[in-house]
């Protein structure tokens, strides 16, 4: 097993990479910053500089985790990255004895370096200073302030596109508002009215919808259920065609009837994000969408008829 299976398995192989090869830089090493540090480098961030002129006082000693005794009267951020070290030797650690309000206002350039500028404890002025260098120099900046149990964190940077590549709620366009052709074959080859137990159990939720959604158009001028109220009674379609009430495919295709209604074609978010001129992001005319949109149809379709294909057999 790699040293960081358990996270590969959530950002993959490239977010790993990614994080492997960022800099981070944090300026204040208290409780706050000192937390978000901790997290960075048991993930194996690349680097982490800390920025930080204060000595360690006994009342560091109660909120900060990463201090002992042995620290007091030394300097707050060598002991911190010392700690850190120890939590990861893959990770380069650093610091720098310097205030932060002189590093802003003397040396802008200091941070160029960096990938990730987080910003612990700042008064206002400072921040809008710093904002203003990280902002030029298109570096991510993350300002952090802790009261007590409560706080606030905001971040700065320039628009950009964000893609969720495992998103929560993702609706397959599975086109049952008009199935292509084999789809239309497959479904015809099954009779959802046998009273066979186990034909009727083991025939695919899809074929319900498709043949069922038949039924509702031809007795509704073409049309397929888009109200409230005419949903409900597809739903109730569906049902009457149960033998009994323990048919996992029925409860299945209850469950799914609105994708019967979906709208097709690529969806109002991403539209927007197409539509919308004043976006800095380049997206080549569109086609990147476009062929991630007919990528996800053609793959939900490809599972769809694997699905029926095991099944078919199963039943043959």
């Amino acid at each position: 097993k790699t040293k960081y299976d358990r996270q590969l398995r959530i950002w993959g192989d490239q977010g790993q990479a990614a994080l492997e090869k960022a800099s981070i830089c944090l300026l204040n090493c208290g409780p706050t910053g000192t937390e978000a540090l901790k997290n960075l480098v048991l993930g194996g961030i690349g680097s982490v500089t800390v920025v930080d002129d204060s000595k360690v006082e006994p009342s560091d000693l109660g909120n900060n985790f990463l201090l002992d005794e042995g620290c007091l009267g030394h300097s707050r951020a060598k002991s911190i990255c010392s700690f850190l070290q120890e939590l990861n030797d893959a990770v380069k650690a650093k610091y720098v004895e310097e205030s932060v309000a002189t590093m802003i206002d003397t040396n802008p350039s200091f941070f160029s370096e960096f990938t990730v500028v987080i910003a612990t404890q700042l008064p206002e002025s400072s921040l809008l200073k710093l904002d203003g260098i990280c902002g030029s120099a298109n570096i991510v900046l993350v300002a952090a302030r802790s009261y007590g149990l409560t706080g606030l964190v905001r971040v700065s940077i320039k628009e950009h596109c964000v893609i969720e590549s495992k998103p929560d709620h993702f609706l397959d366009d599975l086109r049952l508002h008009n199935p292509w052709t084999e789809l239309k074959q497959f479904a015809k080859s099954i009779d959802i009215c046998d009273k066979d137990a186990v034909v009727h159990k083991h025939t695919p939720y899809i074929v319900i919808l498709v043949r069922l959604a038949e039924k509702w158009a031809d007795a509704h001028d073409g049309q397929l259920p888009s109200t409230r109220q005419e949903k409900r009674e597809f739903k109730d379609l569906i049902r009457a065609h149960m033998l009994n009430v323990d048919e996992d495919n029925y409860k299945e295709a209850v469950e799914s009837s609105y994708k019967v209604s979906l709208t097709p074609g690529i969806s109002n978010e991403i539209r927007q994000i197409i539509d919308d001129s004043s976006s800095e992001v380049n997206f080549s005319s569109s086609d990147f969408w476009v062929l991630v949109s007919a990528l996800k149809r053609n793959l939900s379709q490809m599972r769809v008829m694997v699905s029926y294909l095991s099944r078919e057999q199963y039943l043959i």
